[in-house]
């Protein structure tokens, strides 16, 4: 089985939310809600991966010095296998905008699981909840 290596991360703001963005239409499990990230190209580092995806996704910047390693998900669907580092973060430069037609959402860690969300998602809420 193909394994997908896709780095996420928990934005956390200045109240302790939490920002989710909604899988928009056409993409697979649209509608559902997640952590910010992508898929880690062959010649990047997991780091380096959320850092090109918060420019592309949300317009924000921040360093891999201000990305901690927090948890991950191991999860097998029915085409792959899915690995993600989950990293906590709570500075970046500029107001995170939905770049590729997502809705985005700050959540606090107790209304998390009021948000459907892919089946790896799920066992990073309550880790979340609880390091926070």
């Amino acid at each position: 089985m193909k394994v997908v290596l896709v780095s996420a991360v928990a934005l956390i703001d200045a109240d302790g939310r939490v920002l989710l963005a909604q899988r928009p239409e056409g993409k697979s499990m649209a509608g559902l809600w997640e952590f910010p990230g992508g898929k880690v190209e062959p010649d990047e580092t997991p780091e380096a991966a959320l850092i090109r995806e918060l420019q592309e996704e949300l317009g924000i910047n921040t360093e891999a010095s201000c990305l901690a390693p927090l948890t991950f998900a191991s999860h097998s669907y029915d085409d792959f296998h899915l690995l993600m580092p989950l990293f906590a973060c709570r500075k970046w430069q500029g107001i995170a905008q939905p770049k590729e037609g997502q809705t985005l959402a700050w959540v606090r860690p107790n209304a998390l699981r009021d948000y459907p969300m892919p089946p790896a998602d799920i066992p990073l809420i309550p880790i979340l909840r609880d390091w926070l």
